[in-house]
């Protein structure tokens, strides 16, 4: 299976918009999240992705189709240093459960070695499981997880790790 992870030019803002309109239609079972009177939950970051430095929006696809996307950005922490965030992962139900997402997220943290932090909402049970999996099998099960009351925002829970500065083939 031929997957691609490639960096969303401005052109391709629309299909990121896009993709990010299923991604919250999934998300809202677990966030509670309501449409607008337009139909629409809206992402008031988007924009953000193209003008901001630190901020690195991704598009996947798989075949040549588009099969999700990944938001990452760069947050300065408390005590010094940039930490990696994945801000928002999404792939879509059709390539979901067919390592699609696992290779995805491998390749985004040996593309940005470093700290990272990954979070997932109090009740979406599939994303903990997804993400405590991968970040298990990328590190060799050197990762901790975040106390959700210590993370200022954080409404659920979430890990952090050091992705090094180059990993053979874990993002194959």
């Amino acid at each position: 299976m031929d997957i691609e992870l490639v960096e969303a030019s401005i052109k391709d803002k629309s299909a990121v918009r896009n993709l990010m309109e299923l991604y919250y239609h999934d998300l809202s079972e677990y966030s509670g999240k309501d449409v607008t009177d337009h139909g629409l939950f809206g992402y008031r970051y988007l924009d953000h992705y193209w003008t901001e430095p630190g901020r690195y929006p991704w598009l996947a696809r798989v075949e040549g189709k588009l099969a999700g996307l990944a938001l990452v950005r760069d947050v300065e922490e408390s005590g010094g240093g940039t930490v990696h965030v994945m801000s928002e992962f999404f792939v879509l139900r059709k390539f979901r459960r067919r390592g699609v997402g696992r290779r995805l997220a491998c390749r985004l943290f040996d593309r940005f070695p470093g700290r990272w932090r990954v979070e997932q909402e109090a009740g979406n049970r599939p994303a903990q499981v997804f993400w405590r999996s991968v970040i298990g099998e990328y590190t060799k099960g050197r990762f901790g997880e975040i106390d959700p009351g210590t993370q200022g925002e954080l409404r659920g829970t979430g890990q952090v790790f050091n992705a090094p500065p180059s990993v053979e083939g874990a993002g194959s």
